[in-house]
């Protein structure tokens, strides 16, 4: 028996999509590289934009022809298309797609798999079974990871309260709901005892951990459990808000040598109305500030931030804000996205889609324009420093791997670097990337390079 699993969308489905895969692979399946070989097959969606929801939807009508030729063939849908309540509309606009879960819980398609396994079986054999197939404490690595993976996603917060008005998710994954630490702990736990040196905590607002339990512990307090882990050697975590980014998490980041000095702290938009409509919370202002507070506490911090362009009622005047407030900030990281309307959120149904998609790519190259000016110029003081690199795989003949900063580096070597930690002279430098020479071995101890090395400012 075959699986396969296509995944699109945030990190948050690659982490489901590794969940469901382990157990699977609990039951018997392996995986299948060719869809078409698969015995069950599993799609997890994502809805963030339209140009996703479409992806999603043209490769379940490119599987309906194979699902009508082979009715065993195991048919299932999973993530935001789905959302986190029943959804009939689309169970009946796919009546062809065999089981639905939703989003961060897989659990329905491993219930399907058992009842069929255990049909008419009068001792209740699927409730013996499911335990040892599905607990959410526990993660066993799938097959084809195993030995390969050097880093992992684990989700701490599933959901999102927070309702911006462009924002598709608190309607498709529920309300913010903090994941008990001590699951955590066991989960991160498992991931050490199979080699992974790295993880990346996630949630919709991560820095939110714990604000919905007051039995929980912050996400400064639950850095520090998770950063006395044994064999986890670098932690980060995203996406924050700047309305949560305390000082105690910024404290921890600066303090706990595990914690990686890079934070990602999306603005959306530099100027004051447009945050206003897109319901964010702060300011211009109040975001200049917030960077500034984060370079202050923690010395050689990279930050990544996330820009929509062409939102409903922005003005190039406000479009030119945001600019400035990029070009005066000159951040690390920007990811970038053209505003996409998406059904039943507040923009959608309150504000008319009035900028153009010519003026969106307009607007969309000229912050990639600036932006790589910026990246080009911070990556230029790398030139001829050393580099702490953890490699992840090889690509087109190099090793490619990154530093603490989330800076992606390449170098050159006959030996297997696959989750090494190694110095790296870097000999160039681009605005994307950069290449260099693996100049030592791995120290001894297994203890990182000197913090210091290197950093971006």
């Amino acid at each position: 028996m075959k699986y396969h699993i296509w995944t699109e969308g945030c990190q948050m489905n690659v982490a489901d999509s590794q969940r469901l895969a382990s157990a699977l692979e609990k039951l018997g399946y392996q995986y299948s590289e060719i869809i078409e070989e698969a015995d069950v097959i599993v799609l997890n969606t994502c809805m963030v934009r339209q140009s996703a929801e479409d992806k999603a939807l043209g490769r379940l009508s490119s599987l309906k022809p194979v699902k009508l030729k082979n009715p065993d063939l195991i048919l299932g849908l999973m993530g935001c298309m789905v959302g986190y309540r029943d959804n009939a509309e689309i169970r009946k606009r796919l009546p062809y797609v065999d089981v639905f879960a939703p989003p961060s819980n897989p659990k329905p398609i491993i219930d399907y798999l058992l009842e069929k396994e255990y049909v008419g079986d009068r001792t209740d054999g699927k409730e013996r079974a499911l335990p040892a197939v599905w607990n959410p404490a526990q993660l066993t690595l799938p097959r084809r990871e195993r030995n390969r993976a050097v880093g992992a996603y684990v989700p701490i917060v599933y959901g999102c309260s927070h309702a911006c008005a462009y924002c598709i998710i608190p309607y498709k994954r529920g309300i913010e709901r903090s994941r008990d630490p001590q699951e955590i702990l066991d989960h991160v736990e498992s991931l050490a005892a199979q080699g992974i040196t790295e993880i990346t905590l996630l949630g919709q607002i991560v820095d939110r951990y714990g604000l919905d339990d007051p039995a929980y512990p912050t996400l400064a307090g639950l850095l520090r459990r998770i950063h006395a882990v044994e064999g986890i050697r670098r932690i980060r975590f995203l996406t924050s808000h700047p309305n949560y980014l305390t000082d105690e998490l910024l404290e921890a980041v600066r303090d706990l040598p595990k914690v990686m000095r890079h934070i990602e702290v999306p603005a959306q938009a530099g100027n004051d109305d447009v945050l206003k409509r897109m319901r964010r919370g702060y300011g211009d202002q109040a975001y200049r500030a917030l960077v500034d507070k984060i370079r202050a506490t923690v010395p050689g911090v990279s930050i990544g931030t996330d820009i929509i362009v062409g939102f409903p009622g922005e003005t190039e005047a406000q479009f030119e804000d945001t600019l400035a407030q990029l070009r005066d900030l000159k951040l690390n990281v920007v990811h970038l996205a053209r505003y996409s309307p998406r059904m039943g959120t507040l923009s959608e149904r309150t504000m008319p889609d009035d900028v153009g998609e010519e003026e969106k790519w307009r607007r969309f190259r000229a912050v990639e324009e600036l932006q790589e000016g910026i990246a080009a110029e911070l990556h230029s003081r790398f030139l001829g420093r050393t580099v702490e690199v953890l490699f992840e795989e090889k690509k087109r003949g190099r090793w490619v791997g990154r530093t603490e900063n989330m800076d992606l580096v390449y170098a050159e070597s006959e030996s297997d670097l696959t989750g090494r930690y190694l110095p790296v002279r870097i000999d160039w430098t681009g605005p994307w990337t950069m290449i260099g020479t693996v100049i030592s071995s791995e120290r001894p101890d297994g203890k990182a390079a000197q913090r210091d090395a290197g950093k971006s400012g």
